[in-house]
């Protein structure tokens, strides 16, 4: 019976390995497509982001509206609420990633399972109450630490575009040595990746990602245990789930493996002081049991569990400091003037309410085909960060691509055809004369105007008399802005030969979503008669 027993929890937790090797590589899968698919319409790869329950309420709250795609939260909700917390030990990729890291440090030699005996695991459940007592006042703090935005966030914009690099600097290697025909096949399949390697906080949100990673040499699982909100949550909903613990004291030799090799400090034993709120249900107890003591039998009937230990004093003071930091992190000089850098994708609502739907997870930034939407820093103000922004020295909108808005899985960025895109400004292109070749120089330049992709054309070329150091004139043409025709795609700022500082730049004036950021307001306008 024993052995019976024993070898049937082996089988459980090796289902559950093969489970998060499945949707680890699934949600990889979804990330490495999340580019240009040959055609105007891309699939939903961002469906893992709608079974996340914390966004859906997060997102309700700080914006709220409900985004119908988070329907499928409901879900996660209703399994969690009856098996408990296997989305966090079945499911989730971030917590699979971590929990493999914590295997290989544990072979290593370098983390050595011990009993804990800490209070640490309530640091997430105060960090929940921050995030939700920030949406009430609609700020929207949840992507800096949502597992599956941290985990797309630092693949994105970091740990894929240093595979690319490295792969290039090898693929240069095989070149020189003459190995062309594995080189050939190299450059083919990156090609086909369409991986962004050009990102302005690549190596921030990369040390962060690896930092975290390394604190499982401290505790395994130290994100799942002490800091993940999603985790939280779904622990407070998994307090009344049918699986419960049971040891049989008849077999029980009190070794304390169970509590010892436990991922995320539930203490089986002593079964009274099991947390069913933090069992993620991985059954390594079970499995590792010597005596097969151990068992998770189903059971209808409400047993006394306790409760997370909360203090009454510091979830008071967490919620006011929830409520006080509300203020500080709107501390931007955006809030005055609009920022000139913060350009955002076509698409992209209102600013306020922008900042209430994004998760900064950069799917848009994903599949973004020219680079161009990279991750905010100050533009957009601590609130903003991460937040996506167009930046056109590094690429330009395309003119006939609308897939960033079809990626949000928030719906920050509304989702546009092509055709409803092409009329979209998402700013303005202005020209700086003192740097222009023809207004400079007197050189005939002409790139930005062959460059600009609207219909007529955003940019003409109008003849202008320019007088040169030695006192000569030349009548070159010279490139002027059609502000009703401009959209701000960037393209111009983007091929400008003046390499350093290009000579025309685009900035966030004159952008659709917002009545405040235009070139002239209605009583500018009426008071020097233009209209």
């Amino acid at each position: 019976m024993k052995k019976e027993r024993s070898k049937k929890y082996r089988i459980i937790q090796a289902l559950r390995i093969l489970s998060q090797t499945i949707f680890f590589i699934l949600f990889f899968y979804l990330l490495l497509v999340t580019h240009f698919p040959g055609e105007d319409y891309i699939r939903q790869v961002e469906i893992f982001f709608h079974f996340n329950p914390l966004l859906a309420l997060t997102t309700l709250i700080a914006s709220r509206t409900f985004f119908a795609s988070f329907a499928f939260a409901a879900i996660t909700i209703v399994l969690t609420f009856i098996l408990g917390r296997i989305a966090c030990g079945w499911v989730c990729p971030l917590g699979s990633l971590f929990q493999f890291f914590s295997f290989i440090f544990k072979k290593s030699k370098l983390l050595k399972p011990k009993k804990i005996e800490d209070k640490r695991t309530v640091w997430k459940y105060y960090l929940l109450v921050f995030i939700l007592v920030g949406t009430l006042f609609s700020l929207d703090l949840v992507g800096i630490f949502d597992p599956f935005s941290l985990l797309y966030r630092s693949f994105a914009v970091s740990l894929l575009p240093a595979v690319k690099l490295g792969f290039s600097a090898f693929i240069s290697f095989l070149y020189k040595i003459n190995i062309s025909s594995l080189g050939d096949s190299l450059v083919q399949f990156l090609e086909n990746l369409a991986i962004n390697s050009t990102f302005l906080q690549g190596f921030f949100i990369g040390a962060l990602f690896t930092g975290t990673v390394l604190l499982n040499l401290s505790r395994e699982r130290f994100w799942c245990r002490y800091l993940c909100p999603l985790g939280a949550m779904l622990g407070l909903i998994s307090r009344w789930n049918l699986l419960k613990l049971k040891i049989d004291p008849q077999k029980c030799i009190e070794c304390n493996l169970c509590t010892i090799h436990c991922q995320t400090q539930a203490d089986p034993f002593p079964i009274e002081d099991w947390k069913i709120s933090e069992c993620v249900y991985c059954f390594t107890c079970s499995s590792i049991c010597p005596t097969s003591a151990i068992g998770f039998p189903l059971k209808l009937t409400p047993e006394e569990i306790p409760q997370v230990d909360l203090s009454r004093r510091k979830l008071i003071f967490t919620s006011l400091l929830g409520i006080f930091a509300v203020p500080f992190f709107r501390l931007s000089p955006s809030t005055a003037r609009a920022s000139p850098k913060l350009i955002r994708p076509p698409g992209a609502i209102s600013e306020e309410k922008f900042l209430q739907k994004c998760v900064k997870c950069c799917e848009c930034m994903k599949v973004c085909p020219t680079n161009a939407l990279q991750p905010a820093l100050t533009e957009a103000g601590p609130e903003g960060i991460w937040t996506p922004m167009l930046v056109p020295t590094i690429g330009y909108c395309e003119y006939y691509c609308s897939l960033c808005s079809q990626v949000c899985p928030t719906g920050a960025i509304q989702e546009l055809t092509v055709e409803e895109k092409l009329n979209v400004k998402i700013g303005l292109a202005w020209v700086d004369k003192n740097r222009c070749i023809p207004y400079d120089l007197g050189t005939p330049c002409i790139v930005c105007e062959e460059h600009c992709p609207t219909s007529p054309k955003a940019i003409k070329l109008v003849k202008t008399a320019v007088k040169l150091p030695d006192g000569t004139i030349k009548t070159p043409v010279a490139p002027v802005i059609d502000t009703e025709l401009c959209i701000g795609c960037g393209i111009c700022e983007n091929k400008c030969p003046v390499v350093d500082k290009p000579a025309i730049y685009v900035t966030s004036v004159g952008e659709s979503r917002s009545e405040k950021n235009q070139l002239l307001l209605d009583l500018i306008k009426e008071d020097s008669g233009i209209y």
